[in-house]
């Protein structure tokens, strides 16, 4: 699925339509200390047998999110593209 390098939408904090840079979400890495990682790594510990891993059944599609950058005061708000879908998003300059 291709998506403008630039687009031209609303902007939250000027309120108005100004030009925005567009760029592939990508998830930062989870704390390892965190209060929730932490107590997943214990409900895991045992002889309980797996409570609480990975789910058997995995969704078959993705929701593309994508980074929109502000030129003028250079915000950045996040934009879901469209519903699930299996094509990977890219950003295309023409």
């Amino acid at each position: 699925m291709k998506y403008p390098a630039s687009v031209n939408t609303y902007c939250p904090k000027c309120r108005k339509h100004t030009k925005h840079k567009a760029k592939l979400y990508s998830k930062g890495n989870a704390r390892t200390m965190a209060w929730g990682q932490l107590k997943h790594a214990r409900k895991l510990v045992g002889y309980k047998g797996k409570v609480a891993g990975e789910k058997s059944v995995k969704k078959l599609g993705k929701r593309n999110k994508v980074v929109l950058e502000c030129s003028v005061c250079k915000k950045k708000h996040e934009r879901t593209i469209g519903t699930r879908t299996r094509k990977k998003l890219e950003v295309t300059t023409a």
